[in-house]
């Protein structure tokens, strides 16, 4: 079985030697995941005795860490957090027993960085929005103040405002 081979004829392997080759196959990127909806412990006393202004300044010398603050949708979704995690309220922004309204919850993440007061605005406008497109004119927290209003139906506002906000990239 010694075959004599010229320097003209190629170098072949049996076909079964030959490893098959793989086409790349380009995937789509993952959409990205929505941050996971916690809501924030309560700020200890030295958060709440520390002016915001001395906090920016000690944050910018590396002496205090910030929270990041949230987009819109995702300030919705962490809102929703809030109220779940501390009780739904009526009527007042904080309940003496710690439960809140929407703009409760909302000012309590404010307070505590979680949030800028522009992107806070702008979940206000999704959330005016959304009651807009279901025949309400009234304010977001009046709407959440009306005797026959249920957590659910806030719950749902809140759901739906955070999609439509996700849905425009904020």
């Amino acid at each position: 079985m010694n075959e004599t081979r010229t320097p003209s004829m190629p170098r072949t392997a049996p076909p079964s030697a030959v490893p098959p080759r793989a086409t790349p196959t380009r995937r789509p990127a993952p959409a990205p995941l929505p941050v996971p909806a916690t809501a924030p412990d309560w700020p200890t006393r030295w958060h709440l005795l520390i002016p915001a202004s001395l906090r920016n300044q000690m944050a910018a010398l590396g002496l205090w860490q910030n929270p990041i603050p949230l987009i819109p949708s995702d300030h919705l979704t962490q809102t929703l957090a809030v109220l779940e995690r501390y009780g739904w309220a009526r009527s007042l922004d904080f309940s003496p027993t710690g439960r809140m309204c929407i703009r409760g919850a909302q000012t309590f993440l404010e307070h505590t960085g979680h949030v800028t007061p522009t992107a806070r605005n702008r979940a206000v406008d999704y959330m005016q929005q959304t009651l807009q497109e279901n025949g309400v004119h009234a304010p977001f927290f009046a709407w959440n103040d009306y005797t026959d209003r249920t957590f659910p139906q806030v719950k749902a506002l809140i759901t739906v405002s955070a999609t439509a906000a996700r849905k425009n990239g904020e």
